[in-house]
């Protein structure tokens, strides 16, 4: 049995959320939030909180309940103060700039890398170097932030790359003349 599963998700004030069949919909003052979960997870509206169960008995609905669970919180979370990723450009020429609802990265290759920016998400640059994406859903904001470092990870010679701002580069040491 899930343990995070067990505990209802609490509601705030501000948000309404309406929860019809499986598709659960979360409406607060940073936007709305639509998901439908699988039939393996019930999930009902009780006195301001939502509580999510099992459907039987089955291992498959106790692993997908308290997934379910995790997600209708983010959902709520995105929606009352959203999520955010920080990532930090570094090396000789590498920056990041932002042109309308396109991040345009300059990453050492021999052309400049276009990343259309989604729906939902907001994309800032400061000082060419430190990137912030921010937005409501979580796994959209996550999956941004990942693809945008993807095009040049952080290597361990000489640190340079696209890293996260809490990731840690293990340094090597290079090659020695003997």
């Amino acid at each position: 049995m899930s343990r995070i599963g067990k505990q209802p998700v609490p509601i705030p004030e501000k948000v309404k959320v309406d929860i019809s069949g499986q598709t659960v919909s979360v409406e607060g003052p940073k936007g709305t939030l639509t998901k439908t979960f699988n039939s393996a997870a019930k999930i009902t509206l009780v006195e301001g909180e939502i509580i999510v169960a099992p459907a039987d008995s089955t291992r498959f609905a106790n692993a997908m309940y308290g997934t379910a669970r995790s997600i209708i919180a983010g959902m709520v979370q995105g929606v009352t103060t959203g999520f955010a990723k920080d990532l930090e450009i570094s090396g000789v020429g590498f920056k990041a700039v932002l042109k309308g609802s396109t991040l345009d990265l300059a990453l050492g290759y021999s052309h400049p890398i276009l990343y259309p920016v989604p729906d939902g998400i907001k994309v800032t640059v400061t000082d060419q170097t430190k990137v912030k994406v921010e937005g409501v859903d979580k796994q959209l904001v996550g999956e941004v932030a990942a693809n945008i470092r993807s095009y040049y990870p952080a290597e361990p010679y000489k640190g340079k790359g696209v890293k996260y701002s809490d990731e840690r580069v293990r340094r090597k040491e290079g090659k020695t003349v003997a």
